[in-house]
């Protein structure tokens, strides 16, 4: 490759030859050729040049080879460029309408929520593509805090950290939310490989994290075994919640709101099959030993 560089600025042709010995502004070009070279790369001065007997026409300069591949890498990148600008044209335009339909008109608004934020709600639901809780719920910005992970799992606060854990911290010691909503769905994908693992399965991301729900796994292999695994599955869905409102009560500067009534947990089901939800309210101070009690379930059809 280095070499092609030399020759492709000058191609040596015997036939017509020119003698540099007797062409001095011959020998200064190729000179000055070889000098930029050897800056530009110190290694060719390890190749093997002509001698200034050889008899040498200097003829166009070719395109250097770096340029070259500069270009084919332009066009791999066009092509690259060309595929995901396709990809994003339609994020492109619905980023411009928010910003025409939404944001301008309620400037004021969007103005105040640059400078702080003091949302109501601490929304913790699973990160599948189907279940986006603004889309669901309406959620406007500076609404909700939102959390989205595999199967919206809550850990216990004694499991080490995590980022749940740090927006658990971060949005009621901080933002000082007054709800926590935990939303489950149907066909969960992280669930399913929660119901699917063994005590066999090899570990990964996948498994150490679903881990978390295995309560809820228990549970429902107790109580729902004679049903079918998509069954159990559904079950354990919603059981999750309320595993997961359970593992909140663990948090002690969650239990103090709670005990305070500054703070209200909630359940939530979105079944995206036939778009229904589900909602219910954690009844303060109810846990008692694996157990507790809820309230004001609702049924959104």
């Amino acid at each position: 490759m280095a070499r092609f560089l030399i020759q492709s600025s000058f191609v040596y042709n015997s036939s017509s030859s020119v003698d540099l010995h007797k062409s001095s502004s011959t020998t200064r070009i190729l000179k000055t050729q070889l000098r930029f070279l050897e800056v530009e790369q110190p290694h060719l001065r390890l190749l093997n040049l002509p001698s200034c007997n050889s008899t040498l026409k200097p003829k166009a300069a070719k395109e250097p080879m770096t340029l070259t591949k500069e270009k084919v890498d332009e066009k791999e990148m066009s092509a690259v460029t060309g595929r995901e600008s396709n990809e994003f044209i339609t994020l492109k335009h619905r980023f411009l309408n928010f910003k025409k339909d939404k944001y301008l008109k309620n400037l004021e608004h969007y103005q105040s929520l640059a400078d702080e934020q003091s949302p109501k709600f601490l929304v913790i639901s699973c990160a599948d593509s189907r279940v986006c809780p603004s889309n669901i719920l309406g959620l406007q910005p500076g609404e909700a805090f939102v959390v989205r992970n595999i199967a919206n799992l809550v850990p216990p606060y004694e499991t080490g950290p995590s980022e749940t854990q740090a927006a658990l911290e971060f949005s009621v010691n901080t933002l000082k939310v007054e709800n926590i909503l935990v939303i489950g769905h149907s066909r969960c994908g992280g669930i399913r490989a929660l119901m699917s693992m063994d005590d066999e399965t090899n570990s990964s991301f996948i498994r150490n994290w679903v881990i978390v729900g295995k309560s809820a796994r228990t549970s429902t292999k107790a109580v729902a075994s004679n049903l079918s695994f998509d069954q159990q599955c559904k079950h354990c869905e919603k059981e999750s919640v309320n595993r997961s409102l359970m593992s909140l009560l663990t948090y002690p500067w969650i239990k103090e709101k709670m005990n305070k009534g500054e703070l209200l947990i909630h359940g939530g089901y979105y079944d995206f099959i036939d778009c229904s939800f589900e909602k219910w309210t954690l009844e303060n101070n109810s846990r008692v030993g694996d157990e507790v009690s809820i309230r004001n379930r609702e049924f959104w059809s």
